[in-house]
């Protein structure tokens, strides 16, 4: 099969515009193929912003994202092979995806069966809902209650500003 990632790509990026948002991608410079000004280039990583206002000709293709964008008010072409993107965010509130490395000649795939067993399927993880209240869960008592952690104590809220993105290797 061929890669996801120019689907994802796409599908993200129109997420983010139909919401209003600023879409921003990050781009592996060292990548074989990234066609971007040096000077916009930071510890290997380049961030763009794809926002329709912001660059022209935009084209999310099964290979390479090409645009026409400005930096430092001049116009260049840019060419980012879609490989090399690690990430697509929204810049307002960091929502997006971090993109997984394919695997040579395209995506991930299942190991086989096993040879004894040749009915055998790989184990893939089920999917449960979880529930939203503790008066949803099965044998709960309380009410909803707060939940508390080990010390006693309300759990601590989220912190406060804005949300960033970290590209942890």
């Amino acid at each position: 099969m061929t890669s996801n990632r120019p689907y994802l790509l796409r599908a993200v990026h129109e997420w983010i515009c139909d919401n209003g948002l600023t879409p921003h991608i990050v781009v592996d410079a060292a990548k074989p193929g990234v066609q971007v000004p040096p000077q916009a280039i930071s510890e290997g990583r380049v961030v763009l912003n794809l926002a329709p206002r912001a660059v022209s000709r935009l084209d999310i293709g099964n290979d390479t994202i090409t645009f026409m964008a400005r930096f430092g008010g001049v116009s260049h072409s840019v060419n980012v092979p879609v490989a090399a993107v690690q990430a697509i965010y929204a810049r307002e509130n960091g929502q997006g995806m971090l993109l997984a490395e394919d695997a040579p000649g395209g995506t991930a795939t299942l190991p086989p069966p096993a040879a004894d067993t040749p009915t055998a399927r790989p184990s893939t993880p089920s999917l449960q809902s979880v529930p939203t209240s503790a008066q949803d869960v099965p044998g709960s008592d309380d009410g909803g209650a707060i939940p508390r952690d080990n010390d006693g104590d309300p759990d601590k809220p989220r912190p406060k500003g804005r949300p960033s993105l970290h590209v942890v290797k």
